[in-house]
């Protein structure tokens, strides 16, 4: 029988812990779990209702730090030091697995030894609110040459998964560590695009594989003006990839071209999108653009800029008027939107 390890981190999210930690036992019959709590010395009871969970159930554990020690270190010391099982799981305490998903990931990684980690479809959903009904039944699934799967997300730029939906083979993880402390905010996309420098990628098709829970936090001028911090993060999490692991991908300088093109266009599609709202007193634009020219210095070539000075020739306030007369630049909308919620939940 396989096993898996899941680490829970938990830092005042102790209201949320009794269905994080029944979803990881729900439906995953023929799979040994373990789970450990790390509250990371969350000021209210979250720590009482994580030691009410164990008494309860041998397979759960329970750390309280004395202290805070933040995110990455407690991610860090569930995966690196605690995880023994054969696959690893990192779970927000605010998040749930989907019925089934971790029988599913464990039938997938044990059936293909290449697979350095495998996912599959994670439900975004607003809280408060319940989320939809999940999912359960197996189309098949993908397997994904790694070098393939990371050089996707450099010419995507942006990660493709959210994080409570993924499994790790464990030894894996121990060979090529843990979070990077240099990507507080990024962390997460820099690592599975290092697993998949050295392993390959599995994808289980047709169901859902965990709930991620998207917080009522409205928009607002901080949130905003975090929008460049939160693509030099994104920025720094495809840099450190080639750092780490620019000695095994032969088009190391075709990649590093490749995202920084990127970025820079995305960039831009921010700022043209202000103009398009009506937006440009809320929104960063002349640091958009200031980012944009120096991830790439060819800016000014990019078609989101001659979009941009077209906006700027029509004016901020007659733009969102005429918008749907004017040839857009903005693309690739969904994955953005899911990537800054993602920001806004754990960046700011």
């Amino acid at each position: 029988m396989s096993s898996v390890s899941v680490v829970i981190p938990c830092y005042k999210y102790g209201h949320y812990l009794a269905d994080c930690v029944r979803s990881v036992f729900e439906g995953n019959e023929g799979v040994d779990i373990r789970v450990l709590i790390i509250d990371d010395c969350s000021p209210d009871d979250s720590a009482q209702a994580a030691r009410a969970l164990a008494a309860t159930d041998p397979r759960i554990e329970v750390r309280v730090h004395e202290t805070n020690k933040r995110h990455l270190a407690t991610y860090n010391e569930g995966l690196l030091e605690w995880a023994d099982g054969d696959y690893s799981v990192l779970l927000s305490a605010d998040d749930f697995l989907a019925p089934g998903a971790l029988a599913r990931a464990v039938a997938l990684l044990d059936a293909n030894p290449s697979v350095g980690f495998c996912y599959g479809r994670p439900v975004h959903f607003q809280h408060p609110g319940p989320p939809p009904p999940a999912r359960t039944e197996v189309k098949g699934h993908h397997i994904w040459p790694g070098r393939w799967w990371l050089e996707r997300r450099f010419r995507e730029g942006h990660g493709c998964i959210t994080s409570p939906e993924v499994v790790v083979r464990t030894d894996l993880q121990r060979k090529l560590g843990g979070y990077d402390p240099r990507l507080p905010h990024s962390g997460d996309i820099e690592m599975w695009m290092r697993f998949a420098a050295h392993a390959d990628v599995g994808f289980v098709r047709g169901v859902d594989q965990a709930f991620y829970r998207l917080h009522d936090n409205n928009m607002s001028k901080p949130h905003f003006a975090a929008m460049v911090e939160e693509l030099g993060q994104r920025r720094a999490a495809y840099e450190v990839t080639l750092e780490r692991c620019g000695d095994v991908l032969p088009n190391r300088d075709e990649l590093d071209a490749v995202i920084h093109r990127k970025l820079a266009r995305i960039a831009l599609r921010r700022a043209v999108r202000a103009y398009d709202r009506g937006r440009v007193d809320e929104l960063p634009v002349e640091e958009l653009v200031e980012f944009a020219r120096d991830c790439w210095p060819q800016y000014r070539s990019l078609p989101e800029f001659r979009g941009l000075q077209v906006r700027r020739r029509i004016g901020a306030r007659t733009m969102p008027y005429l918008q749907p007369l004017v040839l857009s630049a903005v693309a690739g909308k969904g994955r953005e939107w899911l990537w800054w919620q993602h920001w806004k939940r754990h960046g700011i």
